[in-house]
């Protein structure tokens, strides 16, 4: 039952983020020359280079992420990237129908949409979910070169790189200070992201104290196709257990918590970010 609860909680959350996402997009941003980044700031060049519907050029620029996320990260992700996806695509339909005008200059109205922008976002990847096709391609590529390599890699460098091509076509194509102006809506809504996710794009280490480790050992083996270190460990109040330690990015961090508490649910669970791994 609290397992229902907080999946459902999560949905309302993503749809509330969604919402406030599209608005930022479409009665802030668009009417001040500025984008979105990641796949809907590609959506939006080409609506502004072809005329087609934006809420159209969303779906079509979202849906082969989405295909990718679903066979990559599993059925609930498909759900959740779904749900935000759908909402995020009918709020742009929506809010581009509603007049609203911020009575101020252009670089305050950015910075105030980057912000709004930045929150719906927050809550979405907090609950688990996603709107934007660029952080599945990024997680896609890190847990590829993790398997291959075994190495941990944080996405940033990835989002940064795939938001510079982006906003290199707004440059050249579209508006040289629509651009620019975009540019500052990223950096103000990664830095509300970040607040409230705690740099969603780095490396995550899980730690989990368990009786029952095998299990749990197991299906991050097989399932995850990740490895992991056990040790020996000692609770006060607990006595002999098994510590298990594992690095995932942010979007496996929902799947992995998931599980482990359907498999064990009296493990002990810690996570925390990491900056960097040297091997």
């Amino acid at each position: 039952m609290q397992f229902r609860i907080r999946q459902l909680l999560s949905y309302i959350w993503i749809v509330l983020g969604a919402m406030l996402a599209s608005f930022a997009v479409a009665c802030i941003l668009l009417p001040n020359d500025a984008i979105d980044y990641g796949t809907a700031g590609i959506a939006i060049i080409i609506n502004k280079l072809t005329g087609f519907n934006l809420s159209l050029c969303v779906v079509v620029i979202m849906l082969p992420f989405l295909v990718l996320g679903a066979l990559f990260l599993g059925k609930r992700f498909l759900g959740k990237a779904l749900t935000g996806a759908v909402v995020y695509t009918i709020g742009l339909e929506l809010f581009e129908r509603v007049p609203f005008e911020l009575n101020t200059e252009h670089f305050i109205a950015v910075a105030f949409g980057g912000a709004i922008l930045g929150v719906g976002l927050s809550l979405i990847l907090r609950a688990g979910g996603c709107i934007d096709g660029s952080e599945i391609l990024a997680n896609l590529i890190v847990s590829r070169i993790a398997r291959k390599t075994n190495r941990n890699i944080s996405m940033t460098g990835i989002l940064v790189g795939f938001n510079i091509l982006v906003y290199a076509a707004a440059f050249i194509f579209v508006d040289r200070n629509g651009a620019l102006l975009s540019i500052l809506v990223y950096v103000v809504a990664t830095v509300i992201i970040d607040h409230f996710t705690d740099r969603f794009e780095a490396i995550k280490q899980v730690t989990i104290i368990t009786r029952k480790p095998d299990r749990i050992i197991e299906w991050i083996r097989n399932d995850m196709k990740k490895t992991c270190t056990v040790m020996d460990s000692y609770g006060a109040v607990a006595g002999e257990n098994k510590t298990v330690i594992c690095y995932v990015t942010y979007f496996e961090l929902g799947k992995l918590r998931e599980n482990i508490s359907l498999l064990e649910d009296t493990a002990f669970i810690t996570v925390s970010t990491i900056d960097e791994i040297i091997k």
